[in-house]
């Protein structure tokens, strides 16, 4: 009986660590001189940020949460034009107040039926205060309402350095960090329907008819969004979002720059649109695919009877990502049998969807006749 017993499985350690940074030393950031930046690559993590965390009024960009909170309490999908939204005589009345003070607005006539979609385009492209005010009376009964709706959103999303004072970010008041700015993104980024209107350089509603984006940016260096913000208080500020060819893939940076310096809009705005560009290029040339692993020994498997063979993976692990980055690594066990042979699979190390095979380097030797005897239940 003793001779004929099932023998047991083998066992795989590794020397493989549960986190591995990318080598090298991560280059310097074209960071602004002024004001405060942040990025970051979807599915990847943090690159960095500028500026520290002192909140700041950031303009326009607070309409992001708006249409986030929209968004949630009222889905788009695909080509949807949801629900109606009628112009009432409350509504032109606030737009002709604001004209004065020189806001971003869209004409609104009394009666007028705008759709949830149209409001959204006119909110995120010209960036119109006046329907800012108009989706948070529709979906919070009152602006304050509302406000309530965008601080708790921006409490659920870890936004801790964001207070939200108004729905279109017109009041010095509302203010945010750029690192919670892009919080924000990320989450509204999940929204295909905002992606979508985001990315518009142009959108027809009615009334007006053709309504431009603001958002210079668009098509270069692979931005397709976000939001543009500028006041005398906040300065040039951008929420961006850019695609990012590497390989085979395409990844997403997202980032934010605000606070940046002009006597007027354009001045602004042409500011920060240098900085992210800058911020961009060095992106592109740092983010690239790095060897995480090389090809050599990285532990063994030992049978029950104390036969050794050295395993290794069965060719480079190499990762997207940038020098310094941690990455999470997973190892994991191919139940190998009792006895292995040259090049089985024993294993897989997988890092940032990237799965490479452990393989025996050479067969394990069969147990004696005297282990089989004296060997312990």
């Amino acid at each position: 009986m003793q001779l004929t017993r099932a023998l047991p499985d083998a066992t795989l350690t590794t020397r493989i660590a549960e986190t591995i940074k990318v080598p090298g030393t991560l280059p310097k950031f074209p960071w602004p001189a002024q004001g405060s930046a942040e990025l970051m690559v979807q599915g990847l993590g943090r690159i960095g940020g500028s500026g520290g965390q002192k909140a700041e009024p950031i303009g326009s960009v607070a309409k992001v949460m708006t249409a986030y909170v929209i968004l949630k309490d009222h889905p788009l999908d695909g080509t949807d034009e949801g629900p109606a939204l009628t112009v009432t005589a409350a509504d032109v009345a606030d737009y002709n107040a604001r004209i004065p003070g020189g806001q971003s607005l869209v004409k609104v006539v009394a009666g007028e039926k705008l759709s949830e979609r149209d409001a959204l385009e006119a909110l995120m492209l010209p960036s119109a205060n006046n329907i800012a005010h108009q989706l948070a009376v529709w979906d919070g009964g009152t602006v304050n309402g509302f406000l309530e709706r965008m601080n708790d959103a921006a409490k659920d999303l870890g936004m801790s350095d964001t207070d939200y004072t108004d729905p279109s970010g017109f009041l010095p008041t509302t203010t945010s960090t750029a690192a919670d700015q892009v919080k924000l993104a990320q989450a509204v980024l999940k929204f295909d329907v905002f992606a979508q209107i985001v990315e518009l350089r142009s959108a027809q509603i009615p009334v007006v008819g053709t309504i431009q984006n603001y958002n210079a940016l668009l098509g270069v260096d692979g931005v397709f969004g976000i939001k543009t913000g500028s006041t005398d208080q906040a300065g040039g500020n951008l929420v961006f979002a850019a695609r990012l060819p590497v390989g085979s893939r395409t990844l997403v940076v997202v980032g934010a720059v605000f606070n940046q310096p002009g006597a007027n809009t354009p001045e602004q705005l042409a500011a920060v649109n240098r900085v992210v560009r800058k911020l961009l290029a060095q992106v592109r040339r740092t983010v690239k695919e790095y060897q995480l692993l090389a090809a050599q020994a990285v532990g063994k498997v030992t049978t029950a009877w104390g036969a050794e063979a050295t395993v290794t993976p069965a060719g480079p692990l190499k990762v997207l990502g940038w020098p310094g980055l941690a990455i999470p690594v997973r190892t994991t066990v191919t139940k190998p049998g009792p006895r292995v042979t040259a090049g089985q699979p024993v294993g897989q190390v997988q890092a940032s969807g990237v799965r490479v095979d452990l393989r025996a380097d050479a067969a394990t030797s069969d147990p004696s006749l005297w282990w089989k005897l004296t060997r312990k239940p």
